[in-house]
């Protein structure tokens, strides 16, 4: 049996989607969460959560400003208790052809899908450490290790999330792990907020040749649950064994790359 972890878990960019559906599989779990992201409606998901049976907060940071990490986690600590699991979900998904993509978009990715986790990773594993225990979770994407035309910003800062989540993996053994999910299409606003006229969910579905993107073998694109069940996994003790590690979720598209 995969237990989810003791103590409390603390999930970025939880306002929603993906990080939403990870803080309530954690508080379905019978978890104490914690849910931090920049849009102060992350409050209210958290109240929604108030029906499970385990204390909840939301909590309202940005990942790139560090001193509000680290206040937001002192928080956490001081009233729902230790974080012993780390889930990384705050980003953003800007397109655009490396000649023609602004300046903007290239630091907006570093920033938050980087630069956030740096951050986050830093105040939360300095605690584990202490502590000798933890559980890290980064969600990546299958973009970082497969070239996508039109996601150069995107793909490069989830490439740097996996190396920092692997490195600080082999810094923080024995007693922290730290392992990465990486989805590929998954039915998000910010998914569908980057369709063009013309492409949506059966566009994904069926790839796209004349940008050397290949379907789903699957033939479905994933829901937030299906990324949320592969944090939990990574976090709990079924996974005890595991660290340094990207699971790749995404129907097939990436052919196990």
């Amino acid at each position: 049996m995969n237990s989810p972890t003791t103590g409390v878990a603390l999930v970025t960019g939880a306002s929603r989607g993906i990080g939403a559906a990870v803080a309530s599989a954690f508080a379905a779990a019978g978890v104490p969460v914690a849910l931090l992201d920049r849009d102060d409606s992350v409050r209210a998901v958290a109240d929604s959560l108030g029906a499970a049976p385990v204390p909840t907060m939301g909590l309202v940071a940005d990942v790139t400003d560090a001193g509000a990490v680290r206040a937001a986690v002192d928080r956490v600590e001081n009233e729902l208790g230790p974080i012993t699991a780390l889930a990384n979900v705050a980003g953003v998904l800007r397109t655009g052809r490396v000649l023609d993509a602004a300046d903007a978009d290239w630091h907006a990715c570093l920033d938050v899908n980087a630069t956030g986790v740096w951050n986050v990773t830093r105040a939360v594993g300095a605690r584990m450490v202490e502590r000798r225990a933890g559980s890290i979770v980064t969600v990546a994407s299958n973009a970082a290790g497969v070239p996508r035309a039109g996601m150069a910003a995107y793909a490069a800062s989830k490439a740097a999330a996996v190396a920092l989540t692997r490195v600080l993996g082999l810094e923080l053994a024995p007693h922290v792990r730290c392992n990465i999910v990486c989805p590929g299409s998954t039915d998000t606003d910010m998914l569908r907020a980057s369709f063009s006229d013309g492409y949506g969910l059966g566009e994904v579905l069926a790839g796209d040749p004349g940008s050397y993107r290949l379907g789903i073998p699957l033939d479905r694109v994933a829901v937030s649950d299906d990324i949320a069940d592969a944090v939990l996994f990574l976090a709990g003790d079924g996974a005890r064994h595991i660290t340094m590690q990207a699971l790749v979720v995404d129907g097939g598209a990436t052919l196990g790359a």
